[in-house]
């Protein structure tokens, strides 16, 4: 009898231990990982590094079992999320519950490694997530900013979601702790959140009553999911414990990377590093204060200079959003003539942002064509540390916005659209007294006036050249489906790179679709690779907006122009830069004055490239005005 009661009291210990684990550094674990998920030498889980577009799992090797519908568990952990760039990171990373460790055919991007656009929503995913999100995708995801933790249920769009204090993108440890109880036929999810070191909050980020019913399965993993998109982010995980029978375990996390005979060493490196940091500072803004002292001289030849209480009344203390980009809001506002403006707020702590004011007032400033967006002057207001953009009005918003958002545009006036931009980009490139090369050429930058003509703008990316030099290496920027290959490869940006950039604009106005659509399936993800797909079975026409034909028949004028900006977008965008047109060249094609060249074909790759044409692709440089 004793024994029969002493084995009844082993199963019901062993049933209360439930499945628990400590993981203080990832040194000796066995995590499965998959993506570009890896342990570091320093005991450091990193789920992403900071290159562009890739996915990360890691998963604790064996299966949780949940014994009911009832189940409860605990888990908290330790994050770091480092962008490449300061503010600019993506996409973020989340805890996830799911019987699928490999989670197969998951997309990175938005989809932050853990599903894709044919299994968004879908029941059987059995998914439950927590995502700490670093970038707003208001479409289609819905998300309130891009600083938010959300809960999700086999979807990206959150049941709840809360905005924390702290930016999780910030690069700080943060410790994290997710508590799923049983409450009633609901269960009831809170969400903790500080930093690292600082006891657990007594008040949740987030709480909610969740029905988990039939979503989490019996026998499920659970780990970490991130993803990168063109702007990158390390995603790393210092520390984790998970209980399914009351609170995790608490962390007890080595230093990583250094022991406590280094202690003293790694306080003399800091201080060093800290003092030549302040003299640099120092510098740099002396340096910033004497260029910009500079730009205040030169101002009375060039862009007028507003005083900060001219553009406040202006904008009526920036009331009217107009947009928001990567370094700056822009507001519509009224000169004291009567004048429409657009007024962009460029942020000064941002070293971006500075580079971005400075280009824009060395370019555009000087820049005249019909083509090219009109800057009226600028404003720097040192006691708020703002720098301020004034441009012309465009009542019209951008080609973005009229393709995708307001029902889209004519044949003729998409036709008209991209032989204007096609001449600033020849005015930029042969015509000026020096070469520019935009490295940002897009729909969303290019601008509509009141009678839908087109005008480039946003140079802050821009770089000058005098004609017959060499560039320079720099960083690769840019939007994903814009960036020439070789970019990416030697960060030197060249006129043939804008040349890329404009193809994809080619394709995106006659197709109606963006350069990459991650929710699309594979076949149909690259528009370049879908058109070529159309081309090489010879209907290329096919891929052309259907809005166009409803709205416009199908004359046999437009198919010919229509066919034409298709394969000259192909021949725009081809793999190796020597083979792509130079601008004069494709504005004498639109213009009809010269034939298009034939087409490889099939679609070139750098692998295998097509045999050279005997075509003269670039005619003189530059022709003097």
């Amino acid at each position: 009898m004793s024994f029969i009661r002493s084995l009844i009291i082993l199963s019901l210990l062993l049933l209360a231990e439930g499945s628990a684990f400590v993981y203080n550094g990832f040194r000796s674990s066995t995590l499965k990982l998959g993506g570009s998920a890896r342990i570091l030498k320093s005991g450091v889980l990193q789920i992403t590094n900071k290159t562009q577009v890739v996915l990360g799992h890691a998963f604790h090797s064996s299966p949780i079992h949940l014994n009911n519908q009832s189940f409860s568990f605990s888990t908290t952990f330790v994050f770091s999320i480092r962008p490449q760039y300061p503010d600019q990171g993506g996409h973020g990373f989340a805890f996830a519950v799911t019987p699928f460790p490999d989670l197969p055919g998951a997309f990175p991007i938005e989809y932050l490694g853990l599903l894709n656009n044919s299994t968004i929503g879908k029941k059987s995913n059995h998914l439950f997530a927590v995502e700490f999100d670093t970038v707003e995708n208001a479409s289609p995801f819905k998300d309130p900013n891009s600083n938010h933790i959300g809960i999700d249920i086999n979807t990206l769009i959150s049941n709840v979601s809360a905005n924390p204090e702290l930016d999780l993108k910030s690069g700080q440890n943060i410790q994290a702790w997710i508590d799923v109880r049983p409450a009633g036929s609901f269960h009831r999810v809170r969400v903790f959140l500080a930093l690292s070191g600082e006891s657990k909050p007594r008040r949740p980020l987030l709480s909610a009553a969740i029905d988990l019913r039939g979503v989490v399965q019996d026998n499920v993993y659970v780990g970490f999911s991130a993803s990168t998109g063109l702007l990158s982010s390390a995603h790393l995980i210092l520390g984790w414990s998970f209980s399914t029978n009351g609170s995790a375990a608490e962390l007890e996390l080595p230093n990583f990377g250094t022991g406590e005979r280094g202690a003293t060493r790694v306080v003399i490196i800091v201080s060093s590093v800290g003092f030549a940091m302040v003299v640099c500072l120092i510098m740099l803004s002396l340096f910033m204060r004497r260029r910009l002292a500079r730009f205040d001289q030169w101002a009375e030849c060039g862009p007028r200079k507003f005083t900060y209480s001219e553009l406040k009344d202006a904008t009526k203390n920036f009331k009217e959003l107009l947009g928001s980009g990567g370094f700056g809001k822009v507001y519509r506002g009224v000169l004291n003539d009567g004048q429409e403006v657009a007024v962009k707020r460029v942020s000064q702590d941002s070293r971006q942002g500075m580079r971005e004011f400075l280009a824009e007032i060395l370019t555009i400033g000087r820049l005249r064509h019909r083509n090219l967006m009109r800057l009226h002057g600028y404003c720097r207001q040192q006691r708020k540390s703002e720098l301020l953009l004034v441009y012309e009005y465009m009542p019209n918003a951008s080609l973005d916005k009229k393709l995708f958002y307001d029902g889209g545009l004519s044949w003729e006036q998409r036709f008209t659209i991209l032989k204007g931009v096609a001449s600033a980009l020849l005015y930029l490139h042969e015509e000026w007294e020096q070469q520019v090369i935009h490295r940002d050429v897009k729909a969303s930058n290019v601008l509509l006036d009141g009678k839908l003509n087109a005008r480039l703008g946003d140079f802050g990316l821009a770089r000058l050249y005098d004609h017959g030099k060499n560039p320079q290496t720099t960083r690769a920027v840019g939007t994903l489906g814009y960036v020439a290959p070789e970019v990416m490869r030697t960060g030197k940006p060249t006129t043939s790179s804008d040349v890329y950039s404009y193809g994809s604009l080619l394709l995106e106005t006659v197709c109606g679709r963006r350069p990459v659509e991650p929710r699309r399936c594979e076949e149909e993800m690259v528009l370049v690779e879908w058109v070529w797909s159309f081309q090489v079975r010879g209907e290329i026409l096919s891929v052309a907006d259907p809005r166009l034909l409803f709205a416009s028949g199908h004359s046999d004028c437009m198919a010919e122009e229509m066919e034409l900006v298709l394969k000259l977008g192909l021949l725009c965008l081809h793999v190796l830069p020597e083979r792509r047109p130079c601008m004069r060249q494709v504005v004498q094609i639109l213009n009809k004055d010269v034939p298009l060249p034939p087409l490889p074909p099939q679609m070139p790759t750098i692998e295998h490239p097509p045999p050279p044409l005997s075509f003269n692709y670039c005619l003189p440089k530059r022709v003097d005005s």
